[in-house]
């Protein structure tokens, strides 16, 4: 009876974004949609991704999270906010996601380029991307968490931005990827509840990782 309650929530939830929100896949459709290119993009703390094909031709990555024992109410309500956010500088096709039970997967558009690490960390980065392009890509990036933080509906808190995150398409547009440590908060809020520490070492503001640093905020 739950279980069908559930079900009943989540189904009204999507409705009510209407033609904003992202198309709801079955779980058998979601692999299916990597069984022609059984291509392994990556993989993280939070799952691996897969290169796939959708029938109408469209390249795009299916990222298989781990199981899940979060409310499946709470994930639709993240993934219709992160939907219908609209940027250049973000990753705006989302094209679809999967819902069953504990399974759950989100299907992106596939960046051509590949994630930022890939080029800064080789062995001469200014030579492959040169400066001029490196500064785009740093203030793409830039302007992208502005965004997120000042002028969306509810603002997005990111909470993982690092080199891993940020996909280039075949321009080298960069793009926000992996939203599954972000915070939703309403626009009057600057100031954050954070419980745990959020990102990746190295990575992770000082704020979020000691409250000895400050209060975490939109800042």
């Amino acid at each position: 009876m739950t279980v069908n309650k559930n079900e009943r929530n989540i189904e009204a939830l999507i409705s009510s974004h209407g033609s904003l929100a992202p198309k709801r896949y079955k779980y058998s459709e979601a692999t299916k949609i990597t069984s022609c290119t059984n291509n392994k993009l990556g993989e993280g703390g939070y799952g691996v991704v897969f290169k796939g094909r959708l029938n109408d031709g469209r390249l795009v990555a299916v990222k298989f999270l781990h199981d899940s024992k979060a409310k499946g109410e709470e994930f639709v309500n993240e993934v219709m906010s992160i939907g219908r956010t609209s940027h250049v500088n973000i990753i705006v096709s989302l094209y679809g996601f999967c819902l069953e039970g504990s399974k759950r997967a989100l299907i992106y558009e596939y960046m051509a380029n590949g994630s930022l690490d890939k080029h800064i960390y080789s062995e001469n980065p200014k030579q492959i991307l040169g400066w001029e392009r490196l500064y785009a890509i740093a203030v793409g990036i830039a302007r992208g968490l502005e965004y997120l933080h000042y002028c969306c509906n509810t603002r997005i808190v990111h909470f993982d931005i690092k080199p891993q995150n940020i996909l280039l398409d075949h321009n080298f547009c960069p793009k926000i990827a992996d939203f599954g440590l972000a915070k939703l908060c309403h626009t009057k809020e600057s100031k954050l509840s954070v419980t745990g520490a959020r990102g990746t070492i190295g990575f992770i503001a000082p704020e979020v990782h000691s409250r000895a640093f400050g209060v975490a905020s939109t800042k």
